[in-house]
């Protein structure tokens, strides 16, 4: 079928179906455009695992648990399920208004949400009070499905792997910054007494990385506020070519319908996929604190927060270099499926290593080299692992019936993906915690549990096209 020939966009068939099939050079990425929106990124991982290598020590010092440390993973998982279980009430509600009034002022209202609840994480001294400053971060954070959106309205088909390969590296940027800042500023007053010794210190002892984080977060928003450019707007004013996305012929298209979103295959399909990843990788990010914290005697490594942030913040600057270098090469040519798959096949082996570091420490001391390179082990696999988040956005990106759809498309998964995130860290810790009160397994079988799990993944992403679902639309009008 010729392009002449070719039908409008329905709502059974992907995004990009109106682009010409034919080769064209690849389109030049909006370089600013491209630099906020991965600004905007980076407060996302600061905020969210800035906590990460405090979490376990406060919930202890707040006396939740009775002194019993063997009941902090319950806790602990349950104030990192919160941002997740509320968000996942809105985010789909925010990332739909984003494509009636424009995603502009929804980053704002995200950000200055987002500032606001770290503050009062920060100053919380109670459960309740951290409760309720987790809730409200999820439930004014529409961001997280709004910037996919935009990233897919500056991209297209030329340009994306590379667009996308930049929004790992961004969030291991923020990955890595975010635990370095919760364990180097938690607890100033011991760590920094010259500059830090007054009473606010001591009572708040984890309200400056809360200060710090939002002080990025701040910035993040004036720069939005001044220099970013609304690329809804733009593009029902300028339907025919546009600077974002090259030569491209758009026509009027309306946002479908939620019921009939959820009618299409390729949504489903990469949503689906988009889900069980988010799940497997927030409950091994709440495992990973938890397991590096606890006592060795149960199954952990005894480390301290500082310890605990540099370990998690060499993950997340490990997976920023290896995206930022190999990603987009890796992907072009391996192709999408490809790298998809083999990343979430590393699921396996990162949960049965769990177990073996704890016995090595037991054997050689928690200190031993042998140890350490175990640890350095782990940290590669999670690197090669976080492609698996790049490919599938841009699964999910081309899965939208139309551009008109993308915030919609983007929200629906990000509100399936919230859901298995609020339940991802409680479940997780809980079973770290029940595994190690009734001695499953050695204390050990939250993770044959998730391995079992990682198996399931597998066998979902193999039914994803080899191509993305452009890609294989356009392959497809070639050939007819």
């Amino acid at each position: 079928m010729g392009n002449n020939a070719s039908p409008g966009p329905s709502e059974e068939t992907p995004l990009l179906e109106t682009i010409a099939t034919s080769k064209r050079q690849k389109t030049p990425l909006p370089k600013l455009q491209i630099a906020i929106v991965l600004l905007l990124q980076v407060c996302e991982p600061i905020t969210s695992q800035s906590i990460y290598p405090y979490i376990n020590a406060l919930v202890s010092e707040l006396d939740i648990t009775g002194g019993d440390e063997r009941k902090v993973g319950y806790y602990a998982g349950l104030i990192e399920s919160l941002f997740f279980a509320t968000e996942a009430l809105t985010v789909l509600q925010w990332s739909r208004a984003s494509d009636f009034i424009g995603r502009k002022p929804i980053l704002l209202i995200g950000l200055f949400g987002t500032m606001i609840s770290m503050l009062s994480f920060g100053l919380s001294r109670t459960f309740l009070a951290l409760v309720i400053s987790r809730c409200l971060t999820g439930l004014l954070n529409g961001n997280i499905g709004v910037m996919k959106s935009v990233m897919g309205e500056l991209t297209d088909s030329s340009n994306r792997a590379e667009g996308f390969a930049l929004m790992p590296v961004v969030w291991g940027f923020g990955a890595t910054i975010g635990p370095l800042i919760g364990g180097t500023f938690s607890r100033p007053h011991e760590r920094f007494p010259k500059y830090f010794s007054g009473s606010l210190w001591k009572e708040y002892p984890y309200f400056l990385p809360c200060l710090i984080s939002s002080g990025y977060v701040l910035f993040a928003l004036l720069i939005t506020l001044f220099l970013f450019k609304e690329t809804v707007l733009k593009r029902k004013s300028e339907p025919a070519a546009s600077e974002s996305n090259g030569p491209e012929a758009h026509v009027h298209e309306e946002p479908v319908p939620l019921r009939d979103l959820l009618l299409v295959y390729p949504v489903i399909l990469s949503v689906s996929n988009y889900v069980v990843l988010a799940f497997l990788n927030i409950a091994l990010c709440a495992l990973l604190p938890l397991f590096l914290a606890m006592p060795l005697e149960i199954g952990g490594l005894s480390m301290d927060p500082p310890a605990i942030g540099y370990i998690i913040g060499s993950y997340g600057g490990g997976s920023a270099i290896f995206q930022g270098f190999f990603f987009a090469r890796i992907v072009r040519y391996f192709g999408e499926k490809r790298i998809f798959v083999a990343a979430m096949s590393t699921y396996v082996p990162v949960f049965m290593s769990f177990p073996i570091i704890n016995s090595l420490a037991r054997t050689w001391g928690q200190q031993s080299p042998v140890v350490w390179f175990s640890i350095a082990i782990l940290l590669t696999m999670l690197a090669f692992m976080d492609m698996a988040y790049g490919t599938i956005f841009m699964y999910i990106t081309t899965s939208s019936p139309n551009k008109r759809s993308l915030g919609a498309t983007n929200g629906l998964s990000q509100t399936t993906v919230s859901i298995a995130r609020a339940i991802g860290p409680a479940l997780s810790t809980s079973l770290f915690s029940f595994s190690v009160q009734e001695n499953i397994l050695g204390g050990f079988g939250v993770y044959a549990i998730f391995t079992i799990l990682s198996c399931f993944a597998l066998f979902l992403a193999s039914r994803l096209p080899e191509k993305v679902w452009d890609e294989m639309h356009e392959e497809t009008t070639r050939r007819s």
